[in-house]
């Protein structure tokens, strides 16, 4: 409150000499009071208007200090009325509780967040409106806080914080705390919101999520089965027509007339042209489904695909495998997808990298399985991962997410492209969630 005008220093010390002069004639009238009457009836006649001056000065500096002071006292309610007014308008929930975690503030958001009258929750334990299986946590959550001396912080950051209303119904909530010290200990302020729509949607978002996640591997489990169908037609069916021509080929050109050269010429056109046939259906055969996938395992087909993009490509390929006992027993999901993630980055290396030298590490430990595709091209850029049309990054992704792994795509050491893909040994429940 602010200081009265006649408590400073000029009024004061101005007080304060005219009582030292009062003193002095006073003395002085003792000292000659015999020899000076007239001095004495002046000085009681003084006096006497001192007296009365000062009684009056006195009550209007009473009276001027009380009308201070009422006006202060007034201007002090009507900023805790502003103050109630803003915590009570609040649209989020305010809840002040003393050292002893007891509710001395309790707004009206919060009534209709927790369904409760403010009469019946102030006094009443802040435990009232905490879940039981959350007591304890909350407890030592408000203990922590209390010794960091930090004056606010958000509660909750890592997972879901829970309220109980009054008739016993949960709902999650996010929340901010702050504490003020006073004398009788710590009082404690939370801010908090309901955020059960929020979190209906979130939920909601992640089943549809989950959804489209198993609908997407059915379709790339369809495929794959489509895929293994096809090779195996062109491998058995069109492989053997194709051999069987080529045998009858040969046998037609052995029976050709000798002079005949012409006829022996197209015959030998014929024959290389069925080699490239066979060849070209070997190979749409194997980029299909590498049958050596399902007939000899993963070792051998991750091998053989490493060496086949190293002769077609030209660029040099390292590979590092690990035994073939490592990797016996894979599911065949699991198995196709680490076949499939190296597959796809090779064929980026060879069309969009530029590079020179690849590095593919295949690693087993741990339950899970891990493949690394590594190149000095040019390297990728996240504009090139967020193309809508990059659907061979995102068909990787799904594919390994679906499995509960996880895939990183980014700049290697060497400047290219590092493809590092992780996957569970067996498919981890629930994973596609």
């Amino acid at each position: 409150m602010k200081r009265p005008d006649w408590l400073r220093p000029w009024t004061i010390a101005a007080g304060s000499a005219l009582l030292a002069g009062i003193v002095a004639l006073n003395g002085a009238t003792l000292v000659v009071a015999g020899d000076h009457p007239t001095l004495v009836a002046t000085a009681l006649v003084a006096d006497a208007v001192l007296l009365v001056g000062a009684i009056g000065v006195a009550l209007w500096l009473a009276q001027h200090y009380e009308k201070q002071s009422a006006r202060a006292s007034a201007a002090v309610d009507a900023s805790h009325a502003r103050l109630a007014s803003v915590i009570d308008s609040a649209m989020d929930a305010i809840i002040t509780v003393d050292p002893n975690q007891r509710i001395v503030l309790f707004n009206r958001a919060a009534e209709t967040v927790f369904r409760c009258r403010r009469i019946d929750a102030l006094g009443a334990p802040l435990e009232r409106f905490i879940p039981a299986r959350f007591r304890g946590a909350h407890r030592d959550h408000i203990g922590r806080f209390a010794r960091t001396g930090v004056t606010s912080r958000r509660m909750g950051d890592a997972l879901v914080l829970w309220g109980l209303r009054a008739d016993g119904e949960e709902f999650p909530l996010d929340a901010s705390i702050s504490q003020t010290r006073e004398a009788g200990g710590n009082f404690y302020t939370v801010i908090l919101r309901d955020v059960t729509l929020r979190k209906q949607n979130e939920d909601m978002v992640k089943r549809q999520q989950a959804e489209l996640r198993e609908l997407s591997a059915r379709v790339l489990e369809a495929r794959e089965e489509e895929k293994t169908l096809i090779a195996r037609e062109l491998h058995d069916e069109l492989g053997q027509l194709l051999t069987a021509l080529k045998m009858d080929l040969a046998w037609l050109r052995e029976r050709l007339p000798p002079a005949s050269s012409e006829l022996g010429g197209k015959a030998a056109q014929m024959e290389a042209l069925l080699d490239r046939t066979v060849t070209s259906v070997r190979r749409i055969s194997a980029d299909l489904r590498p049958l050596m996938l399902d007939d000899l395992g993963l070792h051998d087909a991750v091998t053989w695909l490493v060496e086949d993009f190293a002769a077609r490509s030209g660029i040099d390929c390292r590979l590092s495998v690990p035994e073939e006992a490592e990797l016996a027993g894979l599911e065949r999901s699991v198995a196709n997808t680490v076949y499939r993630v190296l597959q796809e980055s090779l064929t980026n290396i060879a069309r969009h990298a530029q590079a020179k030298h690849a590095w593919v590490i295949l690693g087993a430990g741990g339950g899970h399985l891990h493949i690394e595709v590594e190149d000095d091209g040019r390297g990728i850029v996240a504009d090139d991962l967020a193309q809508p049309r990059s659907l061979g990054l995102k068909g990787m992704r799904e594919r390994v997410l679906y499995l509960g792994g996880s895939l990183e795509i980014g700049r290697a050491p060497r400047g290219g492209t590092r493809v590092l893909a992780r996957v569970p040994r067996a498919r981890e429940t629930g994973a596609a969630t």
